[in-house]
């Protein structure tokens, strides 16, 4: 089980508007993977190599992102996912501005789910026993707003509860990509 960090209210608009960015989000899901040089990168994204240094270095500035001195070698720079709880303000805590920028990531974020799962399905029949991994759920419930947050809460201990704490490599594990959204019906 990985440890949980604790939650980090994001409210600086130029790192909401940096989470926005959809380039920045495939680099992103990207570094999940494990430390990347912007070479190694671009190369992966099919972008240049001044693109993705410029924007890497940009997501240190924030901290989404780390060096990893001990992989460097000369002048070629390693950089790492910081994991964190990261949390974006209540709509009503929200300036105009910060609005705009998480509306656009929810938007951009539901634009690639929709990618990833087409990818899913054209790869589904190389996947074996994989292809079965695939998990849909469709629930309404009705809470306060006190109360949906608490099951947010104890949806993100589960995901703590079962991700791995190291490495994990040479096993049947892959990575599975979880997202949850809920709004309240209009």
């Amino acid at each position: 089980m990985a440890d949980q960090p604790v939650p980090q209210p994001i409210t600086d608009v130029a790192a909401l508007r940096l989470l926005a960015h959809p380039l920045r989000r495939r680099i992103e899901e990207h570094l999940r993977a494990g430390p990347v040089t912007a070479t190694t990168l671009a190369q992966a994204l099919g972008e240049s190599t001044g693109l993705t240094s410029y924007h890497l270095r940009h997501m240190a500035k924030h901290g989404f992102i780390e060096e990893v001195p001990e992989l460097a070698t000369g002048k070629e720079r390693w950089w790492r996912a910081v994991p964190g709880d990261r949390r974006f303000p209540p709509y009503s805590e929200q300036t105009p501005e910060m609005w705009a920028a998480s509306s656009e990531m929810n938007r951009n974020n539901l634009a690639e789910l929709v990618e990833l799962y087409e990818d899913f399905e054209r790869h589904a029949p190389e996947l074996g026993e994989w292809a079965d991994a695939f998990l849909f759920s469709r629930a309404t419930i009705r809470v306060d707003p006190a109360r949906l947050r608490e099951f947010f809460e104890e949806y993100i201990q589960l995901i703590y509860r079962y991700s791995p704490a190291g490495d994990d490599s040479g096993d049947n594990r892959k990575a599975v990509l979880l997202r949850l959204f809920g709004f309240p019906e209009t």
